[in-house]
């Protein structure tokens, strides 16, 4: 029994690190002026930076959690 709960916890908490391994964090980006047309762009949020486009809002099969719109573009296209 003792051996089951062990094991059980120990699957757990490995299924809790892939969990925060795969989620997209969220960087918050400032609104600003664009010289070449005069508007200002609204603050926003953006997942941060990294070497895949896999995790992306915009990547098809994602969706934004603060607009709610799905994904349109396809990542293996360059």
């Amino acid at each position: 029994m003792k051996k089951l709960l062990v094991i059980s916890l120990t699957l757990v908490m490995m299924g809790v690190g892939l969990l925060n391994v795969v989620e997209a964090r969220a960087v918050s980006v400032k609104g600003y002026y664009k010289p070449s047309s005069g508007r200002y762009v609204m603050p926003s949020y953006r997942t941060s930076p990294n070497k895949t486009k896999i995790d992306n809002y915009s990547t098809k099969g994602n969706y934004n959690p603060y607009t709610g719109k799905k994904g349109y573009s396809n990542p293996y296209k360059w």
